[in-house]
């Protein structure tokens, strides 16, 4: 059975930073490509980064260009996300995500292309 683990969140103040880590533990499995989803209090799961390691590309919500940044190791199944600037819009909780699927380079921001999940790390941001 496979694992991923998310740490690194917390409560911080508007404008701090934070860094999620992500890493899988259990049976070994290769991924194409990792992702971080967030959820919000009465709202749905919305992607927020992926990094696909055939290409190196990696994407990002619209709304965190710029300030989130993806990066990971992938012979070691495990994924960052470095969160600068943090608003208040950005609290929620963030889960960490594994694609076993070479299709992941087509639709990274689809959270049916992942197989494995974490079980989320809470991000609190307070202005």
């Amino acid at each position: 059975q496979v694992q991923l683990v998310e740490s690194g969140g917390g409560l911080v103040q508007a404008g701090d930073s934070l860094r999620l880590s992500c890493a899988a533990s259990g049976r070994t499995f290769s991924s194409y490509g990792m992702g971080w989803f967030r959820q919000a209090p009465g709202k749905e799961r919305e992607f927020v980064a992926a990094v696909v390691w055939t290409s190196g590309s990696t994407y990002y919500l619209n709304s965190v260009k710029g300030r989130f940044t993806i990066s990971g190791d992938n012979a070691k199944n495990t994924v960052y996300l470095q969160m600068n600037s943090l608003k208040p819009e950005d609290t929620a909780v963030y889960y960490c995500a594994a694609s076993t699927r070479s299709t992941v380079v087509s639709a990274p921001s689809t959270h049916r292309i992942y197989d494995y999940w974490g079980q989320g790390t809470q991000v609190t941001v307070s202005s």
